[in-house]
């Protein structure tokens, strides 16, 4: 309901929602693992644009990570980063035409996790930003077969 109903990238980004596996079809995806690292990002910014940059730079390094893991003899190694695909300026909004296939992942949320839940019930913080100045609390998953 929070990709549907307040996100941008809703229907314009070509990893979220509606472009996502259905609920059921989650389910489906998670009962194939049974380990997951949590990797928790903690960063304040002080301009608010520099935020899609950083994450960005993260997001490409953990997947370098997952490469790795999945090299390693984990072949469903799969990265849930902790924001929407913004490697393209311009998303093609349909995974068919996906320029960067590769490297393209749906979010946690997108993939009906409760970020705030899960990564409180393993003790790591989290809290509701009221504005940009704020220390950000990011999160990413990488799911292990």
């Amino acid at each position: 309901m929070k990709c549907t109903f307040g996100c941008p990238d809703y229907g314009q980004n070509a990893t979220c929602p509606p472009n996502t596996l259905s609920v059921e079809e989650c389910k489906k995806f998670f009962n194939e693992y049974n380990e997951a690292v949590v990797f928790h990002f903690e960063k304040h910014m002080d301009d608010p644009e520099a935020r899609h940059d950083w994450t960005k730079t993260v997001i490409m390094e953990l997947l370098k990570l997952e490469r790795e893991v999945f090299l390693k003899g984990n072949v469903k190694a799969f990265l849930l980063p902790m924001d929407s695909c913004h490697i393209c300026k311009r998303c093609t909004s349909d995974l068919k035409n996906c320029n960067h296939p590769k490297q393209s992942r749906p979010t946690p949320e997108g993939m009906a996790i409760d970020v705030f839940s899960t990564v409180k019930q393993v003790g790591y913080p989290i809290e509701v930003l009221k504005d940009y100045s704020d220390t950000m609390n990011r999160y990413a998953f990488l799911m292990i077969q």
